[in-house]
């Protein structure tokens, strides 16, 4: 539910929000105990209120990454699917968005951020809520892509769509800021609880979307 604490608990990974000590590690180690710019230099977050420079969406993208190549930008931009909007926009990727990306659609605005992120080459992923604005089919075709680029990474997702996290190997569920149920989802979908009623809650609604 909004306000169960998601984002604030990823907030302690990156320490924008100071962790108590040994509570929160990275490869063992209690993330205090790294040098701050190297615990950030290996985490990329692409967060749900995202932030683009009134600039050209290649700057934008490039970033994540100032030693990017063109080929480098070129396949984030695939796998977040903003490249196939390159057509509709007057100047592709030299096209300047305005500032916050006034210029864009909320869609474009998250999948220009998350190439961004995705440029950064990093360690450990934070994805928050960060295809929120586009709809179920494109997420659907942009995790299909982006599951081969992020093997081998650990990945946090946070999602209030489901089908976002069904192929998570583990799925915390929050409420009110504590952890109300742990497991895969074909575990929590074998017991009874709030996972299990919104995924049925969610697949009804897309039903009846389809329907329309």
């Amino acid at each position: 539910r909004t306000g169960s604490g998601k984002s604030t608990l990823v907030q302690l990974l990156p320490r924008i929000l100071d962790p108590p000590p040994g509570s929160v590690f990275v490869d063992g180690t209690d993330v205090r105990e790294y040098e701050l710019s190297a615990l950030r230099g290996s985490i990329s977050m692409a967060p749900q209120d995202n932030f683009l420079f009134s600039a050209s969406i290649r700057d934008n993208i490039a970033f994540g990454n100032r030693d990017a190549d063109a080929e480098s930008l070129s396949r984030v931009a695939a796998l977040s699917t903003i490249e196939r909007d390159f057509s509709t926009f007057p100047a592709g990727w030299d096209t300047v968005v305005g500032e916050r990306g006034i210029t864009l659609s909320g869609g474009q605005k998250q999948r220009v951020a998350l190439s961004r992120a995705l440029a950064a080459d990093a360690s450990i992923y934070i994805l928050d809520d960060s295809l929120s604005s586009v709809d179920t089919e494109t997420e659907d075709a942009i995790l299909r892509e982006l599951l081969p680029f992020l093997s081998g990474r650990t990945v946090l997702i946070i999602s209030h769509r489901i089908s976002t996290l069904k192929t998570c190997d583990l799925i915390l569920v929050l409420e009110a800021g504590r952890i109300a149920q742990l497991g895969s989802h074909e575990e929590l979908m074998g017991r009874k609880g709030f996972y299990a009623d919104i995924y049925r809650l969610q697949q009804l609604e897309e039903a009846m979307r389809h329907r329309r």
